[in-house]
């Protein structure tokens, strides 16, 4: 025994070390994947932005001989469309509350703070943002065109050289492999610069385009405004299913209970065995009462959380699943236990959706903690076309959400697929 227990010991952690290196190199290589994502997207908001840019410098010339002037309002128009469609982008990552209306007249936009910081936006998207998109865009496709080069070396003429800066002639496989490790470094710098670059790419939209302080407090006071009265309204919701549930289901059948108790007693002297049999029945109805009690203490809070934490408690919901559905779960410690809660009702119930409305072959749920907050993500691939309005559940889950002061994206198009995302504040 004690030598089976020295050989187990530095397997076990070796197998734990090599999960954690597989985590990292799963997390690095989807963090690498989105930023070039973010990159692209960002790509093709400054192409935009480059043409509103110079449409205002064409306004800004024509106002040195006064006609310009007339067209200030309808560029102040263009330039809003640019920063929205940045707005709309950022939105994935944080929720930025849209500006006013744009004034109609020349005083009006010259005083507006939003235009101004637009104005400021779209001139360091047109340029910084578009040299960085187009940059994030190469690494990869360098990265590819290096790697691929063993592949396809044999169809171009030898003196040629090969791809980018490669100019050197290739006289055969071993040439093309040398290239092929320089694509080893393009992917290496695709890796470690795509992230920095994409949150670089992504600071003047953050810093430019959210509200000024004062109006981002009172935007906040209100959005906490509506979450409390969401918050109000789901407590009311709860306790009333809670209390339709305890006087439709144990509270009849504690009823019968009562009422088959004093007919058994009434029976026990005139026909024994008919007490008997009602007393039978008595305990059927308050074996049923007691179950139907627990299944009201579980809905409250799942006992599975308790006893087995929340991975254990979405793979059960996952095991109970009709459709295959998978679980990755990455969160060290634990949250509070109502965060723990709604997360296990937004998975129960989304996956629920999936079984009856999706059509889908496969589901997929995957959360994560970073910092403070819980990320929680539920994919299909059903048919989509998933509606908030038509009664699926989805708006309980927002405002289960919303009442934490989280944050819920739906994605579903018609034709699938359908991706949910959750954010969540882990609390202590």
């Amino acid at each position: 025994m004690p030598r089976r227990d020295s050989v187990a010991g530095p397997v076990t952690v070796g197998s734990d070390r090599a999960r954690a290196v597989r985590r990292r190199l799963r997390d690095r290589a989807r963090t690498s994947v989105d930023a070039v994502e973010q990159l692209v997207g960002g790509l093709g908001t400054s192409l935009l932005s480059l043409a509103v840019f110079l449409l205002l410098l064409l306004v800004g010339l024509a106002c040195l001989v006064g006609v310009g002037l007339w067209l200030v309002p309808s560029a102040a128009k263009a330039v809003r469309s640019a920063a929205d469609r940045e707005r709309a982008r950022l939105s994935l990552a944080r929720d930025l509350p849209a500006p006013p209306r744009v004034p109609g007249e020349l005083r009006g936009v010259l005083r507006d703070p939003w235009t101004r910081r637009e104005g400021a936006f779209v001139a360091v998207h047109a340029t910084i943002g578009f040299g960085l998109g187009v940059l994030g865009l190469s690494l990869p496709i360098s990265a590819v065109q290096y790697l691929l080069f063993p592949l396809y070396f044999w169809m171009l003429p030898p003196d040629e050289g090969g791809p980018g800066v490669v100019i050197w002639r290739i006289d055969g496989l071993p040439d093309a492999l040398v290239v092929a490790l320089l694509g080893v470094g393009w992917l290496a710098a695709t890796v470690t610069l795509g992230p920095p670059m994409a949150r670089l790419q992504a600071l003047p939209g953050r810093r430019l385009l959210a509200p000024p302080r004062d109006v981002d407090t009172s935007l906040r006071i209100a959005e906490l405004t509506a979450t409390r009265a969401a918050a109000l309204d789901a407590h009311a919701v709860e306790l009333r299913r809670i209390e339709r549930s305890l006087h439709d289901g144990a509270q009849n059948r504690l009823v019968a209970v009562t009422v088959l108790l004093g007919a058994a007693r009434r029976a026990v002297v005139r026909d024994p065995a008919q007490a008997a049999e009602i007393l039978d029945r008595a305990q059927q109805s308050a074996e049923l009462a007691l179950a139907e009690l627990r299944a009201v203490v579980r809905g409250i809070l799942p006992p599975v959380l308790d006893d087995r934490g929340l991975t254990g408690a979405l793979d059960g919901l996952a095991v109970g699943c009709p459709v295959p559905c998978t679980v990755e779960v990455d969160v060290p410690g634990r949250c509070a236990a109502s965060v723990e809660a709604t997360a296990y009702f937004v998975v129960a119930e989304a996956l629920t959706n999936v079984a009856r409305h999706s059509g889908a072959t496969t589901a997929a749920v995957t959360v994560h903690r970073r910092d403070d907050r819980l990320r929680l993500r539920v994919d299909d691939d059903g048919r989509g076309g998933a509606d908030e309005g038509a009664g699926s559940g989805i708006g309980g889950i927002r405002r289960r959400v919303e009442a934490h002061d989280g944050r819920f994206t739906l994605t579903s198009p018609p034709g699938g697929p359908t991706t949910l995302l959750v954010e969540l504040p882990c609390g202590s």
